[in-house]
């Protein structure tokens, strides 16, 4: 089973503030939904609070270790836990959508990286996407966005491997 890290980022790593995102980019939002329909998604309890429910046709997996009574979301004690859930499923590649702890857990055992990086800083933020050594990466695709009616801000969605799983 590969495990991937789907993140969006600013310039200096932000993720997000308050609990939510720092821009809205309605392309990465679509871009996003195609990547992960039809997976699992693994995500930390806060970020599972900022989205407020499941995301539909995916299998939600949330990190935590209180009690959440929501339909279609399975819990787990933490990060092996949910890629053990994971696994169970049959799932061909696991993606990881946050937050900053579960991305700080996680970034030693993702295979792939599929990472939007926003042109632009964001001197609120008070979550930050993990320190990367791109050596370490190969890129596989690149795709720019520019700025327009649906997007804040230009971003560029770029998806990496990892050398070693090449």
């Amino acid at each position: 089973m590969k495990i991937s890290i789907i993140a969006a980022i600013g310039k200096n790593n932000e993720l997000g503030a308050g609990n939510s995102l720092l821009w809205h980019l309605s392309d990465d939002l679509k871009t996003f939904k195609k990547i992960t329909s039809g997976h699992c998604i693994i995500m930390g309890r806060k970020t599972f609070e900022s989205i407020g429910k499941a995301l539909k046709g995916r299998i939600n997996i949330v990190v935590t270790t209180r009690n959440i009574e929501v339909a279609d979301i399975y819990t787990a004690v933490d990060l092996n836990h949910a890629i053990e859930i994971a696994r169970e499923t049959g799932d061909e590649e696991v993606f990881i959508i946050g937050g900053g702890q579960i991305y700080n857990y996680a970034i030693d055992l993702a295979d792939r990286l599929y990472l939007t990086f926003v042109d632009a800083e964001f001197k609120n933020a008070e979550v930050f996407f993990p320190d990367l050594n791109y050596e370490e990466w190969q890129l596989l695709q690149s795709e720019n966005f520019n700025k327009n009616e649906n997007n804040e801000f230009n971003f560029v969605f770029k998806v990496f491997e990892r050398k070693s799983s090449i």
